[in-house]
């Protein structure tokens, strides 16, 4: 048997890098799973790599209505939903000269937001036990130059990791953190920069990880796999850094 064995399990931003991979490993673990992803072509893309069936279910995670409907849709498919990991996210930097209130408000809506009014939207099918995974970042803890926005948006969520497992713990419903380190993903390359810009990107983060390397998709999968099993049933209210020591060296 799996890790995940009869689990249900819901993966936001799932269509791509450390979400696509977390859906890899979950459905090899045994779990029934869910995606969602704001391009229908993404979701059709992601279904053809996966090795077997999972709800595709087109999602922005910036729309508040849609994340009473995605609750409302797995209802209807599932009697009930053992883990969610929040991974959707904006990953825009920039300079604070040139941030604008509607890019602000993009971001804080996607990876803090949104993420919240999904758990309340979930609730009433959310088992017990379950488990909770927000995708914080190490950003939070460093001060890298036009990560401002995203990283205040990640805070306020490894925040609501604490403070909602403190609520929900009388449920058996834990909530974690799962950061990650500079990691090897598409992303990136939706930063709107030059080949030679990014390369210069890339070089300069690798500089950043204590460990001369980024991270890669399959490693923060099999960190989510370990918080979504019941090998964790004893870590609440926490966050897990797979940073390559950024945070903490």
């Amino acid at each position: 048997m799996g890790r995940l064995s009869g689990k249900f399990a819901l993966i936001t931003g799932g269509t791509s890098g450390i979400g696509l991979e977390t859906a890899q490993q979950f459905l090899a673990e045994g779990a029934e799973v869910a995606i969602t992803g704001r391009s229908q072509d993404s979701l059709e893309a992601a279904r053809r790599q996966l090795p077997r069936e999972v709800l595709a279910i087109r999602n922005d995670a910036s729309v508040a209505t849609d994340q009473s409907e995605l609750a409302a849709i797995l209802s209807r498919k599932w009697a009930r939903l053992d883990v969610l990991y929040a991974n959707a996210a904006d990953v825009t930097h920039q300079p604070m000269g040139q941030w604008t209130e509607a890019i602000v408000d993009r971001i804080l809506a996607t990876n803090l937001k949104g993420p919240l009014l999904l758990i309340q939207s979930l609730l009433p099918i959310l088992s017990n036990p379950a488990s909770i995974i927000l995708c914080g970042s190490v950003s939070a803890h460093i001060g890298l130059p036009q990560s401002s926005v995203y990283a205040a948006s990640k805070a306020g969520l490894l925040s609501l990791a604490r403070t909602l497992s403190g609520e929900f713990i009388q449920r058996g419903i834990r909530v974690n953190g799962l950061s990650p380190g500079p990691t090897t993903t598409p992303a990136l390359g939706k930063l709107g920069l030059a080949a030679e810009e990014l390369r210069r990107l890339q070089d300069d983060i690798r500089n950043l990880v204590p460990i001369g390397r980024m991270g890669q998709p399959i490693e923060l999968a099999k960190a989510a796999v370990f918080l979504a099993s019941d090998e964790s049933s004893y870590v609440v209210g926490t966050e897990l850094l797979v940073d390559g020591g950024v945070g903490s060296l």
